[in-house]
């Protein structure tokens, strides 16, 4: 809780009591000391490997330094924030993620890349007065396109592989086919020296 005198920071108050001010000289603001969420909107990435990811992410954070956050969104609060952690946080991750391959995005694993990129918010929200209490990855997709281009690339191998195995199938039969004409051939060709064998 802040005590405003003429739009200025008169006295901080963290502890719970029974507090007094001069009417129409002082204000009282306060600001929610609980840890706030934030959902960022979906950010497109680039990796060191330069293919494009689709990333969203969740933040959790909360006031650590009522004055410096109140000099540094002024009468707008926790709204005026909204927009410039969001910024710090799609500084970060673009940044952290932009160092990896796309592999280690899309793995299962990422927890050292959210810390780092906790750790980078955290730097820069402290300018804010704000806390970066945990950055979580909440989704690492492929954009629309590449996602399609992908599908494209995946149907054409399996075409090639089941053309292949085709291929394979088709002149395994002819090898068949070629040895048993041969073994027919053979067999009526002996046919007639059988019987002037026998007629002997």
């Amino acid at each position: 809780m802040l005590v405003l005198q003429f739009g200025q920071v008169k006295q901080v108050r963290t502890e719970p009591g029974l507090y007094f001010r001069i009417p129409l000289i002082q204000e009282v603001v306060r600001y929610d000391a609980r840890i706030l969420g934030l959902q960022t909107q979906p950010l497109e990435v680039t990796p060191a490997d330069d293919r494009r990811l689709v990333v969203d992410a969740f933040l959790r954070w909360r006031i650590s330094d009522v004055q410096r956050f109140r000099q540094a969104v002024g009468v707008e609060g926790v709204r005026g924030l909204r927009g410039r952690i969001e910024r710090i946080l799609n500084a970060a991750i673009r940044e952290v993620l932009g160092s990896v391959p796309s592999n280690a995005v899309l793995s299962e694993d990422r927890t050292g890349l959210m810390n780092q990129i906790r750790d980078q918010a955290r730097q820069e929200a402290l300018a804010l007065g704000v806390d970066v209490v945990d950055v979580r990855l909440t989704r690492t997709d492929l954009p629309e396109q590449n996602l399609a281009a992908t599908y494209a690339r995946m149907r054409a191998e399996r075409e090639r592989e089941a053309a292949d195995e085709i291929a394979r199938g088709n002149g395994a039969a002819q090898r068949v086919r070629a040895l048993s004409d041969r073994t027919v051939v053979e067999l009526v060709s002996s046919r007639p020296s059988r019987q002037r064998d026998r007629a002997r």
